[in-house]
């Protein structure tokens, strides 16, 4: 058989870490030329804007293609299989190609879309690797086999079923050929190690748990795995395929949203003010990017459950407006003029 360029899809739930993790891959690359498919749930492209000006020369800004027309899943056709064909008929083509999915993702129907014959004899699936935040594991949140989640449900007969967020999460991990348990440094003594037991105990044979903090994980271990994950999909069961037989599947219960502002003052009380609208509207995430008054740098905001992290990643020059644009994702019905006006005030 030719030589096939191998791929790398990174999936996980929201906030997760994937996109930390995949900076830390292009800064080690070791002279690898890595191209990156970046599928994002929501119109503005945080992650892709990120890795596109990361200044890492394992990675040009030509390398990175967005996919925002919808969840990478379900456009298939549409978008994922031009995108690769883009990749591939360039003249000096990548070395290795990465996929960041959408957190709201199903990697199953993209893992199959490699069979596709007009890819299938030129690129191969080196491994599915999902990134769990450790720390919201560890406490029970999107997953249904931790006694704080067992204890709930037998204390409430509302949590009888499963929800939208513990099936994605379910199929996430059961196509796994590595799961990376993040944000180790926010964890307790012991936890992470608990985590990784349990994880094995519930995963097929072979499957890696590794753990580590700001996605910092040895380039050789991510890369280069040789599982051709296209050839054994019966093995990456999806845990909830009745719902998506079509290779699709509802995303009615999210949304996302975009809200303008002008730039803050400060960015310690902004995040002050950007956690309480998580709580009070029970948002799953808040990402995007400001201006700071005196500031020359653009800020950074991420926002995942009750942490809030801000840093500056680069200069802001003359295509930057100064002021604010974050992506807002959460549960359908999400009451946007208020948040818009809380994110705002």
């Amino acid at each position: 058989m030719p030589f096939r360029i191998p791929a790398t899809i990174i999936t996980g739930f929201l906030g997760s870490g994937k996109t930390t993790l995949i900076r830390h891959l292009l800064r080690n690359a070791g002279g690898r030329r890595i191209a990156l498919v970046i599928n994002e749930f929501g119109e503005l492209g945080i992650d892709g804007e990120l890795l596109r000006h990361c200044g890492e020369d394992a990675c040009a800004d030509s390398d990175v293609l967005e996919l925002s027309n919808g969840c990478i899943c379900c456009t298939v056709a549409e978008d994922f299989l031009p995108a690769m064909r883009m990749l591939l008929d360039r003249d000096t083509p990548p070395d290795h190609i990465v996929i960041e999915t959408s957190g709201l993702a199903l990697p199953q129907p993209l893992v199959r879309a490699f069979n596709w014959p007009e890819i299938s004899t030129r690129v191969t699936v080196d491994g599915v690797v999902t990134v769990v935040d450790g720390c919201a594991l560890s406490e029970g949140r999107f997953v249904h086999s931790v006694s704080a989640v067992d204890a709930q449900r037998r204390a409430d007969d509302s949590l009888d079923h499963d929800t939208p967020i513990s099936e994605l999460f379910e199929d996430q991990v059961a196509c796994a050929d590595m799961i990376v348990i993040n944000k180790r440094d926010l964890m307790a003594d012991g936890e992470a190690d608990a985590l990784a037991e349990r994880l094995e105990g519930e995963t097929r044979d072979g499957v890696h748990v590794v753990r580590t903090s700001m996605g910092a994980l040895p380039v050789d271990v991510l890369l280069g795995r040789g599982q051709a994950a296209e050839g054994d999909i019966s093995r990456r069961r999806e845990v909830h395929h009745g719902h998506h037989d079509d290779d699709s599947h509802d995303h009615g219960e999210f949304e996302s949203f975009i809200v303008t502002r002008p730039e803050i003052v400060d960015p310690r009380t902004f995040a002050e003010t950007v956690a309480k609208v998580v709580r009070v509207h029970d948002i799953l995430r808040i990402k995007g990017f400001a201006a700071v008054t005196g500031k020359p740098m653009r800020l950074v905001v991420q926002a995942v459950g009750p942490r809030i992290g801000t840093y500056f990643d680069r200069p802001l020059d003359g295509r930057d407006d100064r002021g604010a644009r974050l992506v807002v994702i959460g549960r359908s019905g999400i009451d946007r003029a208020a948040v818009a006006a809380a994110l705002s005030a």
